[in-house]
């Protein structure tokens, strides 16, 4: 069997997450580009945004998400809001995910007849680079979730980062070295899941 099966088998969800590097910077980015390479989208759309954000600029992040939190929140209880905001910060980087809306538009103005389905595929497209990255990451040893403060934190992440107002947030993927344990995950059998004829 393929190599991407044992990736997917050891791809978890984790929060425990260190700054201790299991891949360099360089390596990272490396595995994001690729993935992002060989992402597939329909009409060959590349409708796929990423930005990867480290140390201080992956802390500043979590810092405007837990600003932005603040001001919509229930005080009662916020404070498991901020120890799981903390438990992200502390990794070694942020993956943010992102789609571009002016390409999406591009292809509702060209292709009228699939209009109402390129938003749909958009972020089907970016579900499985999230998938891609994540499976990826797990394969080399490095810990990571995924996570959806969006739409709340969209406008100041935009601003702290200069990042074009054409671009979607959709998940946000703390990474780091992974310092939780994880139980065995349950699954429902196949058999419910699959028919075949």
């Amino acid at each position: 069997m393929s190599n991407i099966f044992k990736d997917l088998e050891v791809r978890r969800s984790r929060y425990g997450l260190s700054k201790e590097e299991v891949l360099t910077k360089e390596e990272i980015v490396a595995l994001v580009n690729k993935s992002v390479d060989l992402t597939p989208s329909a009409f060959n759309a590349q409708t796929q945004r990423v930005v990867v954000l480290f140390g201080e600029n992956s802390d500043k992040f979590w810092d405007l998400t837990r600003e932005e939190l603040r001001k919509v929140a229930p005080a009662e209880g916020f404070e498991n809001t901020i120890n799981k905001l903390e438990s992200f910060k502390a990794g070694q980087g942020t993956i943010l995910y992102f789609y571009d809306e002016n390409v999406v538009k591009g292809l509702q103005e060209n292709f009228a007849l699939y209009a109402e389905n390129f938003p749909i595929w958009a972020q089907q497209e970016n579900g499985m680079l999230q998938l891609v990255i994540w499976s990826a990451l797990a394969g080399e040893g490095v810990g990571a979730s995924v996570q959806h403060y969006n739409p709340i934190v969209d406008a100041a992440a935009a601003e702290a980062f200069d990042l074009p107002a054409n671009w979607k947030l959709v998940a946000q993927m703390p990474f780091g070295k992974a310092v939780d344990t994880v139980n065995p995950k349950e699954t429902q059998p196949v058999s419910d899941k699959v028919k075949v004829f």
